[in-house]
């Protein structure tokens, strides 16, 4: 069994710029993945972490376990509880201090290819489809958005959506929002062939492209905002709907499994901000439980 590696990148060569902790930064939001599911089909994101050139945490994901409380959540760090996003049919901007809104402060860019629910917390909602879809000059906390409003809309496509952002407007943040394996999960379940093979998909599609991204010294976080049970259901409390990876991609962060212990989802939103370099919110309090190189990971 692999033990917790505890050194920085051995093969430089795949991070194309010097440079410590602060770079552009990449979230990549796959939408409905369990934990155990990406750890069975992510080969090549395995394959950076055994050759240590990435860190993997298993993230204990906060209630309820759906997708909008979740997406307030890791934007905001914020419980549902505080934010009140209290389930998917609260329609409503984002009454909290957030990542998007954060970077607008901060004089950084922002980007996003979502699912419409994020137009709707960051940008305006309602969402209106032939107004809202393509955002490319924003009026809301997100600079330059493009954002779909239907659950098969193809992770192919999602990836070429916020590549073209990037390249064209080469924000400070980005978001990577996909949709495909929670669609699969809920038709056939989070133990289904098709759910695995969408989860198998995703990381296919993604493989070249944060190959790409390391070459360019940027960071790169992948996570989950919640799982699946194997009845095609979540927002509850088992560890099928609410255990996700998070896998880390940066030079100032320890690389290794570090997956003995579970650590709490509220500590993506200020370990963006420290990526980014800026301050988190006054409720960004969940803080030190992803080891820098040189610090010790005790406090998980």
């Amino acid at each position: 069994m692999w033990g917790v590696l505890r050194y920085a990148p051995l093969f430089p060569s795949i991070f194309g710029k010097a440079g410590g902790l602060v770079a552009k930064t990449i979230l990549v939001l796959m939408d409905g993945c369990r934990y155990d599911a990406i750890t069975q089909t992510g080969g090549y994101f395995e394959h950076l972490i055994d050759r240590g050139l990435g860190a993997k945490y298993k993230v204990r994901g906060e209630l309820p376990s759906m997708s909008r409380p979740m997406y307030e959540t890791l934007m905001t760090g914020l419980p549902s509880s505080v934010h009140g996003v209290v389930n998917n049919q609260v329609v409503r901007p984002s009454r909290f201090e957030n990542l998007f809104s954060l970077c607008k402060h901060n004089g950084l860019t922002t980007a996003a290819a979502a699912y419409f629910w994020f137009s709707e917390l960051y940008s305006r909602a309602p969402f209106c489809p032939h107004r809202d879809r393509m955002q490319l000059a924003g009026a809301g906390s997100i600079d330059h958005g493009i954002f779909y409003y239907e659950d098969h809309y193809p992770d192919s496509h999602l990836y070429n959506d916020g590549e073209f952002l990037r390249e064209t407007y080469n924000p400070d943040f980005i978001l990577f929002h996909s949709m495909n394996i929670d669609c699969w999960g809920h038709r056939k379940g989070g133990e289904s062939p098709e759910y695995l093979g969408a989860v198998a998909a995703a990381q296919e599609l993604l493989s070249p492209l944060l190959h790409r991204w390391l070459e360019e010294g940027c960071n790169v976080i992948i996570t989950a905002d919640h799982g699946m049970s194997s009845f095609g259901m979540h927002g509850g409390p088992t560890a099928q709907q609410r255990t996700v990876a998070l896998y880390l991609f940066s030079r100032g962060l320890q690389c290794g499994r570090f997956t003995e212990n579970e650590i709490s989802q509220l500590s993506l939103a200020p370990l963006v901000c420290s990526l980014l370099g800026i301050a988190p919110a006054q409720g960004m309090t969940h803080t030190g439980q992803i080891a820098r190189i040189g610090e010790s990971n005790e406090k998980q």
